[in-house]
């Protein structure tokens, strides 16, 4: 019996695409029958493109536009950096059709339309009352819980609720990605392949509370961050604000059941600010397929990527903690015109990529 990967984002394909070159021929089941736009910061950085590539996407095919620099504000604290290397940023409504495209093309079933409702243990149950069986199921669900498979991530007290807007061409932002940190949470900004500028936020929610609803947010983060301001004055009206609740930043499974492979923000969820969340469904599709073609149990594989994701989600964890207090923000600001630093905290909030193609 195939493989059976529920979910066709980023980390799903990468592990379809992965077995496929192995020989084995996985079913990835995704809810859409369109691809869609993912509440996702959508960069994607230089270590995460060599990945793609190895997968059989050029960055040319993402964005022709690289992105070279990365520009933190606090406030009217200001410092811009080049980044270690080219990233680009493209749409999940982009990369998670070109993925599945290529994964099809290796010889993986890729079914759309299939939503799945609930999992218990190998029947996957679907929307239209069907079931799926698996011997050996891969989650890939991204953010969204799925019935019976739940993640573990225990609730704070103030949790971090994730927000996405599209916004029109803002020449503003060239070749940079932004970072704009303010009490409690921060924004990124970053232009993608059709010229627009994805704006995504992680804010806790007694923020998100203190200002009543997103508009109101947005409009009381514009009044206190000038250069933000002017970046919002592109989003258009009416325009629709999607979020999500209850992220949990910096959290990782370290356990599972016997031939359930959790992947992408089901073992590992990076705070965005490291954009970092696209390297890290990636390795962990590579590596449980690695996993599975060797017959290495589940929970095996559960526990070494967890080991091999605690750095990147420790150190970048730590940032978001410092900057989400307006003290810390502006710290971090400070420090960030030191351009050894900035490569530094790059290079330690990724995801090691070496020797993942050859083993799990």
């Amino acid at each position: 019996m195939p493989p059976l990967i529920l979910g066709g984002g980023p980390a799903g394909s990468a592990a379809a695409i992965a077995l496929a070159e192995m020989g084995i021929a996985a079913t990835i089941l995704e809810r859409t029958r369109e691809p869609g736009d993912a509440l996702c910061g959508g960069f994607l950085s230089w270590r995460t493109l060599a990945a793609l590539e190895r997968l059989g996407l050029p960055a040319d095919m993402l964005n022709p536009r690289a992105t070279l620099r990365l520009r933190l504000f606090a406030g009217d604290h200001v410092a811009e950096a080049a980044l270690p290397g080219p990233a680009r940023a493209v749409s999940r409504r982009r990369l998670d059709a070109l993925l599945l495209a290529r994964a099809g093309e290796v010889g993986a079933s890729v079914e759309r339309g299939v939503a799945v409702r609930t999992l218990d243990g190998g029947t996957a149950r679907l929307a239209d009352g069907g079931e799926v069986t698996g011997d050996t199921i891969l989650l890939a669900t991204g953010k969204h819980e799925l019935r019976g498979a739940a993640r573990d991530a225990r609730d704070t007290n103030d949790p971090m609720i994730g927000l996405r807007a599209r916004l029109k061409p803002t020449p503003a932002i060239g070749d940079a990605i932004e970072l704009h940190l303010f009490d409690r949470g921060y924004a990124g900004l970053v232009v993608q392949e059709d010229g627009r500028a994805n704006l995504c936020l992680a804010v806790a929610r007694s923020r998100l509370q203190m200002a009543g609803d997103p508009p109101a947010l947005l409009a009381a983060l514009a009044r206190e961050n000038p250069a933000l301001a002017t970046r919002l004055d592109g989003l258009e009206p009416g325009a629709g604000i999607d979020a999500i609740a209850n992220v949990p930043y910096g959290w990782r499974a370290t356990s599972t059941v016997p031939a359930l492979y959790r992947l992408g923000d089901q073992a590992a969820v990076i705070p965005s600010l490291a954009g970092e969340g696209m390297g890290i469904a990636l390795v962990s599709g590579k590596m449980a397929a690695r996993a599975v073609a060797r017959g290495i149990d589940a929970r095996l594989f559960q526990t070494r990527l967890a080991h091999h994701a605690a750095r990147p989600l420790a150190i970048a964890g730590a940032i978001a903690a410092i900057a989400r207090r307006p003290s810390g923000a502006r710290a971090i600001v400070r420090l960030s015109r030191a351009p050894w630093l900035v490569r530094a905290a790059a290079h330690l909030t990724r995801i090691n990529q070496s020797g993942v193609d050859g083993g799990a």
